[in-house]
């Protein structure tokens, strides 16, 4: 049943790092001037996970929507561009291929791209697929500048997004958040009251002995979902059996070399590695499955495939890949980590904190929290998680690695119904199945097909709309096309000195 229509007039937001800071941030900016208070509560002695660098293109959306400068939000952040991600070792060991965040050629007459270049591959008169990709091209020469506004232009067909230290935006929001009127609260809490009558959190008791109440909280609090799950019992989905890393083992390093725009995830025997160039220093990881490898031997593997000298210890982390059976459950909203957690290896945390502020702003219950706007927020979460992991199981599953018994494993897993779906088509006539909901394109499908031969039986019979005369010239003149184009660009080394240099004074 629908709770008493109260007006939304408090917002307490519980916990801060990366998904309290944005949360707050958005609220500050979207919600506070309908006359709503909000306060963050977080305290110092709790450390932050604080090692997700890597992000995808809608946090450009995200940062233009609340009115954030780029260069200062870059500078602040000591950010680099980020153009795709570089994978390994996945499909086989020596392999290597880039998802790229934009298109690859361009389609015509309403056919896919990919259908012609499958037949010109097939017919000997195309190259690998890469070269028909603008952001590729980029990224393998080093090169950036901005996307273009004109549909016309080939530097069109591509987006961006950012790779920066994750404390340090978390830091920029704070700022951008308590000019905006957000209050800090500096506390340990250390019990959670709920009302009698309607199961409701009322307030959080501190340590000081201070209760701050809400009509609306956020749990931002972490993997132990300090409101969400300890105090209500929504449940977790565990989808480990089909995600099976549950460890991670951060160490970044000294940069040794300008910093390439373009992360990195380099397969090895029980897991993968990160490597996240930003400014000042380089990000770098080790997932894995502790059932397959120890910590210390991940953390060895680690230490042995960085590219300087290490800046710190390694910091282990846990984790259970899954999500919260209600994401938003009575008057908590969960996000970020105490959501849900699918792991690394596309950067969706951030992205899945995103989705979630986004859906809960269209959902604001500004005049009464109604159980309508809770179940289609619930739906919407649950499909973005599961869309994500049906993406993340792909890397996995999708390899002929038969050298070690963790690649054996997930080579072999059931796979979620919808997932073989997908690759059945795929592998038929080369079809990606199109989601209105769901936060990977086309590209980012056929760059993980093809990058870990998945390869398709066929091409489309429409794809013949090219006379065969004219399709090795169209796809020779297309690969010039954009060679040429990233030929004439700046390094990206170069780009971020003259738009968006982080001084000194941020090195950490």
């Amino acid at each position: 049943m629908d709770q008493a229509a109260t007006a939304i007039k408090q917002i307490t937001i519980v916990g801060g790092g990366t998904a309290g800071w944005m949360t707050a941030a958005a609220l500050s900016r979207l919600i506070r001037p309908l006359g709503v208070r909000i306060t963050l509560i977080e305290s110092d002695a709790i450390g932050t996970v604080g090692v997700g660098e890597a992000t995808l293109p809608h946090i450009r959306f995200f940062n233009e929507r609340l009115g954030i400068d780029e260069a200062e939000f870059m500078k602040a952040t000591q950010a680099t561009i980020k153009l795709g991600i570089e994978f390994r070792n996945w499909g086989r060991i020596g392999d290597s291929y880039i998802h790229p965040f934009g298109d690859f050629g361009r389609n015509v007459g309403g056919v896919d791209f990919h259908q012609f270049w499958l037949r010109a591959h097939q017919a000997g008169k195309a190259g690998r697929i890469d070269d028909y990709s603008l952001p590729i091209v980029m990224s393998e020469a080093a090169r950036f500048g901005p996307p273009s506004h004109d549909p016309r232009s080939v530097m069109s067909a591509f987006s961006y997004a950012y790779q920066m230290d994750a404390t340090l935006y978390a830091k920029y929001l704070r700022g951008f958040s308590e000019a905006n009127g957000v209050v800090r609260q500096e506390g340990r809490i250390v019990d959670v009251h709920r009302d009698g009558e309607s199961g409701d959190i009322s307030e959080v008791e501190l340590e000081s002995g201070d209760r701050i109440g809400g009509d609306l909280f956020f749990d931002c609090s972490g993997f132990r979902g300090l409101l969400i799950e300890g105090a209500l019992e929504a449940g977790y989905d565990d989808w480990s059996d089909i995600l099976p890393c549950n460890r991670a083992v951060a160490l970044p390093c000294e940069t040794i070399e300008p910093p390439i725009p373009y992360t990195r995830a380099t397969a090895h025997q029980a897991g993968w590695q990160w490597r996240i160039p930003l400014q000042h220093r380089v990000g770098n990881g080790h997932v894995y499955c502790s059932d397959y490898i120890s910590d210390d031997e991940a953390a060895s593997v680690l230490l042995e495939n960085i590219d300087g000298p290490a800046c710190g210890d390694p910091r282990f982390l846990k984790f259970l890949t899954g999500k919260r059976r209600k994401q938003w459950d009575r008057n908590v909203v969960a996000v970020g980590l105490s959501a849900g957690f699918l792991e690394p290896l596309e950067s969706t945390s951030i992205y899945l904190i995103q989705a979630a502020i986004t859906n809960l702003v269209e959902l604001f219950p500004n005049s009464g929290i109604r159980d309508a706007d809770r179940d289609e927020f619930n739906t919407v979460m649950d499909l973005e998680y599961e869309r994500v992991r049906d993406f993340l199981v792909l890397h996995y599953h999708a390899t002929e690695r038969d050298d070690s018994p963790f690649w054996n494993y997930v080579r072999t897993m059931p796979i979620p119904d919808s997932l073989k779906y997908k690759m059945d088509l795929f592998r038929d006539r080369g079809v990606v199945v199109k989601y209105k909901d769901g936060l990977f394109l086309d590209a980012s499908w056929i760059a993980v097909y093809l990058g870990q031969r998945v390869v398709p039986q066929n091409f489309a019979p429409l794809a013949g709309a090219i006379p065969e005369d004219r399709l090795g010239p169209f796809m020779d003149d297309l690969r010039g096309l954009i060679r040429r184009t990233v030929d004439a660009l700046p390094s990206h080394d170069a780009y971020l000195r003259q738009h968006c240099p982080a001084g000194p004074d941020l090195m950490a």
